[in-house]
């Protein structure tokens, strides 16, 4: 289109140059007519009729260019002015339009900062933010962290004129305002340019409260109509008298006063109705400037301070002009107190519950603060626990060398801890032995071992040879290192004997008694050797108690727990315990047990924790050399467990009755307040019980166990040849020993060692052992001893002696008595109440003179009888 534009306008210039300007008809319509053009009568020739031809042509183009302009290509017709201003030059145009968009930019912000206000319904009861309130079971508050008010007063509770003062010098018309005192605000500001200081502020109460609870100290405008708003929303949910309170019971006054009940306490160490006017005044006085107006840092300021505040009290007509003359005559007494807010009742108990904090609520939730954390714990028997652990360490601990102590209590029904007591003193150090503590268990994890068995069918009587006992390399040895001979499980475990309770772990398997001590509520974790049988594994005191708790709740366990509920800072419930417990044992294996143990403390090691008037079942424990005491006990009721030992893991010279004794002492004061239960009764048929459980078993690949000769001849387990020749022995006891008969003597002969140096060499054997009772190391059983005056010096005794050597493996050390290599009697594993059936033993004549040694050219003398191999 636009070349053929410019095509014809060169046709135009072209027509125009050379064509004259004479009329032409234009066409009607739109059909084109022929154009006449006159002719002088002459004949033209030829170039000159085609120059005619040419300009008519051009003529019709430009009649179509003409229509095509005209009908195609509209005009732009511009108005022609007419002197009148347009409507964006007039005045009135932006004023309205100024006037409108204010209106919009006022209702915009007004709608913000509606939608900004804080809820204010909750008011009264919104914890500030950046705190933490740990309560009792009964609603006690054990710790406050951040900005908190520890003791909060009702209105009725607060002297009349302490609030007459507060509202004397910071809203004298608070009664008649609805948030906001707009003549307070002219008269405040008027009275501190006349003053030329900030002698009175424009914020009510109301405005104050509100900026306490739900804003911050920002200074901007924005804030201020925040402020207000709220104060005004304030008043219209709630009464005067509601939040003079809320008022009286956050304000902060100073030196970690938070509240007028803890100031009073933080500067004159007595409560608010004891305060006398003049201090009352000092109390009022304080809120402007909590720091600079301080009575123990400024007296001379708060003095000038509470004047003022008394002559306030007197143009407001609360008082006289006599009384505000005598307590401006008074002398400011202060007596600092450390403020109630920062004192920590059961600080190892607290201290916990901030570490399971985070396991409830999140991270955001702890930091932005206001939470309530209400707990399991109960204060008396909190106290109790804390007597009964200094009174151990300062009466014992000196004696039997030890510098700590622990005690944990829990509700073994529903799993809750209701007492706490991490060590002897928190403040010194922190650290939590209830928790935070791994040591050894020693005895009392037997309890698990025995509840294995008692599950897998086992009877109690099943009886099992205490006697010197090795397998596949470990040697468990008794505390008083003094063997019994046959014994039932029942006694063994009243008795604490460590060899029958390995014996038991290798015919259960030590993978089933691990996941029955994880079922009952062991969390550590428990190591699969022979020594976990006497407490090798560490564990922590809590977990320990929790797990013995199930025996108490016939087989039921409960994980422990210390926090019930957690509450946001409006009091809705973010957390809230519900453990449900889980059967773990039957019941009559659970009634067993508790059998077994109430033998413990009726007859056994833990005699010093029985009580008076009601049963109690548990067990002792001493790990090696005595470095942890133990006793874990329960009533129906309520399971509890005590430790005592070093954080440096020193020996200590004490046993584990100490610790039964310490349980006592607590549990005395306790049961108080709590009924007598009776344990359920033990089952009446002990043979032939269905296993609950499947045992496996250990294999062992070696096992030597040593004999036992009793000195009382009549239930002696030992061949009737050897009782025959004891006479025999016995003469010749004056007799000179040869070296190698001293390698063989037993502990039934009195020792020359000191009780210290075998002290010593029982703990290069690491290893727990057990106590028996203490001081008194009686034994209806003794290890005998190959105590012959002389030794047979025949040919046959020497190759028996070396023949049984080589056939004892290379880690086999020489054991404490005559041994005879036999194959551990079946009963020692499977019977319940047989007897040991006799074996032969080879004894050396014992007349027969001492040999000379053999020469590597002598004929070797006949070979014994071939000795019995262990199982």
């Amino acid at each position: 289109m636009t070349k053929f534009i410019s095509r014809l306008k060169d046709l135009s210039g072209k027509f125009n140059a050379g064509v004259s300007n004479e009329p032409v008809e234009t066409p009607v319509g739109n059909k084109e007519e022929p154009v006449d053009t006159p002719i002088d009568g002459k004949e033209q020739d030829e170039g000159h009729a085609d120059a005619s031809r040419h300009r008519r042509e051009l003529k019709r183009n430009l009649l179509r260019l003409k229509r095509f302009s005209t009908q195609e290509l509209p005009k732009i017709v511009k108005k022609p002015f007419t002197g009148e201003n347009p409507l964006h030059h007039q005045r009135r145009f932006w004023i309205g339009l100024g006037v409108g968009g204010g209106a919009i930019a006022l209702l915009t912000a007004a709608w913000s900062l509606e939608s900004s206000l804080p809820d204010t319904s909750d008011a009264l009861t919104l914890m500030r933010p950046e705190t933490l309130t740990i309560k009792a079971s009964n609603n006690k508050i054990l710790q406050q962290i951040g900005p908190a008010t520890r003791e909060t007063l009702k209105i009725d509770k607060i002297p009349k004129q302490l609030i007459q003062a507060f509202i004397a010098i910071e809203d004298r018309r608070f009664y008649k305002h609805q948030g906001v005192d707009y003549q307070g605000v002219l008269r405040a500001a008027f009275s501190n340019l006349i003053a030329r200081d900030v002698v009175e502020g424009g914020s009510t109460i109301t405005q104050q409260l509100a900026r306490m609870v739900f804003l911050d100290q920002e200074r901007s405008v924005w804030r201020k109509l925040k402020e207000v708003r709220t104060a005004q929303k304030i008043e219209n949910e709630n009464t005067k008298d509601q939040i003079l309170e809320r008022y009286l019971n956050l304000v902060y006054l100073g030196e970690g006063a938070y509240g007028v009940a803890d100031a009073a306490w933080v500067y004159f160490s007595k409560p608010v109705y004891e305060l006398t006017l003049s201090e009352m005044a000092t109390l009022a006085a304080i809120p402007p400037a909590p720091n600079q107006y301080s009575p123990i840092k400024n007296p001379q300021v708060i003095k000038e301070r509470r004047n003022l505040v008394l002559q306030q009290m007197h143009l407001a007509g609360f008082i006289t002009a006599a009384e505000a003359e005598k307590a401006i005559a008074d002398t400011l007494i202060t007596k600092p107190s450390r403020p109630k807010r920062l004192e920590r009742f059961a600080p190892y108990f607290t201290e916990y519950i901030q570490q399971e904090l985070p396991k409830h609520v999140s991270p955001a939730a702890i930091k932005a603060g206001g939470l309530t954390v209400e707990t399991t714990l109960k204060p008396e028997w909190q106290e109790a626990a804390e007597k009964a652990v200094i009174e151990t360490v300062e009466n014992s601990g000196r004696g039997q060398n030890f510098e700590q102590a622990a005690l944990v209590a829990l509700d073994p029904r529903t799993g809750e801890i209701r007492a706490m007591v991490g060590g002897k003193d928190f403040y010194k150090q922190q650290f939590n032995r209830v928790t935070q503590a791994q040591r050894q268990p020693g005895s009392t994890f037997k309890a698990f071992v025995y509840t294995t068995a008692m599950a897998a069918g086992f009877t109690p009587y099943r009886g099992y040879l205490d006697a010197p006992y090795k397998v596949d390399g470990y040697t468990p040895k008794n505390y008083s290192e003094e063997y019994r001979g046959w014994i039932s499980m029942r006694d063994a475990l009243i008795g604490s004997i460590n060899t029958v309770a390995v014996k038991v772990l290798v015919d259960v398997g030590w993978d089933t008694v691990i996941d029955v001590a994880h079922k009952m509520g062991i969390e550590s974790e428990l190591k699969p050797t022979y020594s976990t049988a006497l407490g090798a594994s560490e564990v922590n005191l809590l977990e320990l108690t929790s797990a013995y708790g199930t025996f108490a709740t016939k087989g039921m366990h409960t994980k422990n727990y210390g926090i019930r509920r957690i509450l946001d800072r409006r009091g809705n419930v973010i957390y809230e315990a519900k453990f449900k417990p889980d059967r773990v044992l039957q019941e009559d294996t659970s009634a067993i047990m508790t059998w077994l143990l109430r033998g413990v403390v009726n007859e056994g090691t833990g005699r010093a924790a029985a009580l008076d008037d009601r049963p109690v079942a548990g067990k002792t424990g001493t790990s090696d050399e005595a470095r942890d005491l133990w006793f874990i006990g329960y009533i129906p009721q309520m399971v509890a467990g005590v430790w005592l030992g070093n954080d440096d893991n020193k020996p200590t010279w004490g046993a584990s009755s100490t610790a039964a004794y310490t349980w006592n002492k607590f549990m005395a004061e306790v049961v108080k307040d709590i009924p007598v239960e009776k344990f359920p009764e033990r089952p009446t048929e002990l043979e032939g019980r269905k296993a609950q459980l499947t045992i496996k078993p250990i294999k062992p690949k070696s096992i030597f166990s040593g004999s036992i000769i009793s000195k009382n001849s009549d239930d002696d387990d030992t061949p009737r040849r050897s009782r025959s020749r004891r006479a025999t022995d016995s003469d010749d006891s004056s007799s000179e020993e040869t070296p190698r008969r001293r390698r063989y003597r037993t502990s039934s002969v009195q020792s020359s060692e000191s009780a210290p140096r075998r002290r010593r060499r029982r703990s290069q054997e690491v290893q727990p052992q057990e106590e028996s009772r203490p001081r008194y190391r009686r034994s209806r059983r003794q290890v005998s001893t190959n105590s012959q005056s002389q030794e047979s010096s025949s040919n046959s005794s020497r190759r028996y002696r070396r023949s049984r050597r080589q056939a004892s493996t290379s880690s086999q050390e020489s054991a404490p008595v005559r041994r005879s290599v036999r194959r551990r009697a079946s009963s020692d594993s499977t019977s319940s109440t047989a007897q040991p059936r006799r074996r032969r033993t080879y004894n050396s004549a014992p007349t027969a003179p001492r040999a000379p040694r053999r020469t590597a050219d002598a004929a070797p003398p006949p070979a014994p009888p071939a000795a019995r191999k262990e199982n």
